[in-house]
């Protein structure tokens, strides 16, 4: 099945490609910084076509409402194009990710990080492997030795769960904090050593699905604030090296509202 995810995750990221630069068609989804392109859902149409046609009797849920329920024990949880807002404005950060899931278990992930051209993908009990290459999360064991990644909500004007006190904290108690745009990323990018640890809030299914399994895959950790087990569903996510975990929860507790 991995095969699979990897073949329809390239055509998929080569339909974007083609696509970027040119002339969007731009519509707004929630509000006026959600936005989503014909891109995203010719994307969708292709992953859930691929789908349709080779696992007939799969369930689907697809970020562009494509979806598809069966009563099956296999659901395909897709993001056809993660960072349409970095893609609407040329900026070369976006992904296609899809994750597999047994009887509510991910068992198989993939995120192709389109402009660098790497498949990051992961069975479980496999390991995780960007393109050929064997992945494995840092072993930075201190905050302050560590480059954080977070990500915020489209509601971020909210300030939805103290968003921002949590990024000026932990941007003051760490080496750094960066924002690139799409959570797929982010976390392939932790599973790969460039970054130690990630958090975001209000995160989607299609969001979490195949880059946590990723994360664990390469010996990271992924939980909620409180460092209890999460699903794809979760609302808060913390993911890390396993070995800042702990001192990123204490800085999160140690602010007061």
């Amino acid at each position: 099945m991995i095969n699979d995810l990897i073949e329809i995750s390239k055509q998929a990221g080569k339909l974007i490609k083609e696509g970027f630069g040119k002339n969007l068609q731009v519509n707004y989804k929630t509000n006026e910084i959600n936005l989503v392109t014909q891109i995203d859902k010719a994307s969708e149409k292709l992953i859930i076509d691929f789908i349709k046609n080779k696992f007939p009797s799969h369930s689907i849920l697809a970020e562009e409402g494509g979806g598809v329920k069966n009563d099956s024990e296999y659901l395909w949880v897709v993001d056809p194009l993660d960072g349409t807002t970095n893609f609407t404005h040329g900026l070369p950060i976006f992904a296609v990710s899809i994750g597999v899931q047994k009887n509510n278990e991910t068992i198989a992930g993939v995120v192709f990080d389109v402009m660098r051209d790497v498949i990051y993908s992961a069975e479980l009990g496999s390991g995780a492997f960007a393109n050929s290459s064997k992945l494995n999360v840092t072993d930075t064991g201190k905050l302050n030795h560590s480059l954080l990644v977070t990500g915020f909500p489209y509601n971020i004007a909210e300030n939805p769960d103290h968003a921002f006190e949590r990024f000026i904290a932990l941007t003051k108690k760490s080496r750094g904090v960066r924002r690139l745009g799409s959570a797929a990323i982010d976390f392939c990018y932790l599973a790969s050593g460039v970054f130690d640890g990630f958090w975001e809030v209000n995160l989607q299914p299609w969001d979490i699905c195949a880059g946590k399994l990723i994360v664990e895959e390469a010996g990271g950790l992924v939980t909620d604030f409180e460092c209890k087990q999460i699903d794809i569903y979760s609302k808060k996510i913390l993911c890390t090296n396993n070995k800042i975990h702990n001192q990123i929860i204490d800085v999160m507790n140690e602010l007061s509202y």
